[in-house]
């Protein structure tokens, strides 16, 4: 009996994703037969939960529309997802750790033995990684704001933030204008959100970092227009003007690549900067926790480098070069060399 329950729960579940089923994967999915979930879809059934079942060949079962499911009906690997959302939130939006620790408590309370075994297991305790790449936390007002406008698909009034979140004032050097924008996706890269939006100011596509913007909802609809290209995540990655600036770090050194922006945007690590010069050459602004690290980071393009700041960085370079010149690999030398 026990058994047939979490079945019965774990179907609900699928069910209530909203999507429809058809009848064989849902028994791939609970690992029983198909008559099985048919004794099951109507054990819910008689329980009230209205199953729609739709006949032909793409045919299957989904819950009736308008039907919410219980509060906190999770399965195993939901409740796993639940927490490690909620103790990874706090490094990439700004106020939520409070928040986010009463939410998991919440939820720790109310869930079943087994299931709370299996949330604090994964009790998270994050390490400063020195090749990560931090990213400013965002503001939920402004995420919610610009996520609410790319579903309903209405206008946003932007107005550009400086790198620590203040609005430059009119008559300011890096003052611009509020510009009218389509927003159509939101992207997740590198511990970063960005806005995919097409300018109506220039009839532009444009990347925008969502912290660095001052989002003015309206009530103005917009029709959907396809992407250049029509791959999201490439067109993300190779824009090199999306907002980014350089993150904190204990170094930070430019250098001009041989190389075209949208190249180097595509492979340059979150929280650096890449400069358009002109259709084969850009700089590239970025850090690292040493010189030697920026200097490696440099190295990866395999392209000449020119023009490098500061005088550390230049310096760093060289002893890398010499101490690659010196290595000769001798752990196991050939016998052909003498």
């Amino acid at each position: 009996m026990a058994n047939t329950s979490h079945r019965a729960l774990r179907l609900l579940s699928l069910l209530g994703s909203g999507r429809q089923w058809p009848l064989r994967e849902l028994a791939i999915r609970l690992g029983v037969s198909e008559r099985t979930v048919r004794r099951d879809i109507e054990t819910l059934r008689g329980l009230d939960y209205p199953i729609a079942t739709s006949h032909g060949p793409d045919g299957g079962y989904r819950l009736g529309s308008g039907q919410t499911l219980p509060p906190l009906l999770f399965d195993h690997d939901q409740a796993l997802a639940v927490a490690v959302a909620l103790q990874t939130a706090p490094s990439t939006m700004f106020g939520l750790g409070d928040d986010a620790a009463r939410a998991l408590a919440t939820l720790h309370q109310a869930m079943p033995p087994a299931l709370r075994a299996s949330m604090e297991s994964l009790r998270l305790t994050r390490l400063q990684n020195y090749w990560e790449f931090p990213a400013q936390p965002i503001d939920p007002a402004a995420l919610t704001a610009v996520g609410t406008a790319v579903r309903h698909r209405r206008l946003l009034v932007a107005e550009a933030l400086r790198p620590d979140g203040t609005r430059p004032e009119p008559g300011d050097a890096d003052f611009s204008p509020a510009r009218r924008i389509e927003p159509h996706h939101l992207v997740v890269w590198a511990a970063r959100w960005y806005l995919v939006a097409y300018d109506l100011t220039d009839h532009q596509w444009r990347v925008h970092r969502v912290d660095r913007l001052h989002p003015r909802p309206t009530t103005q609809h917009f029709a959907a227009r396809a992407l250049p290209g029509d791959d999201l995540a490439h067109f993300v990655m190779s824009t090199h003007d999306r907002g980014d600036t350089p993150a904190a770090w204990q170094c930070t050194g430019t250098a001009r690549l041989k190389l075209p922006a949208h190249i180097v945007a595509r492979w340059a690590p979150g929280g650096s900067v890449v400069e358009h010069l002109d259709t084969r050459h850009c700089r590239l602004t970025l850090g690292a926790w040493s010189w030697a690290g920026v200097a490696g980071i440099l190295a990866t393009f395999d392209t000449e480098l020119t023009d490098l700041h500061p005088p550390e960085l230049v310096q760093a370079c060289r002893r890398l070069a010499h101490r690659w010149a010196t290595t000769t690999g001798t752990e196991n030398p050939d016998p052909a060399d003498g």
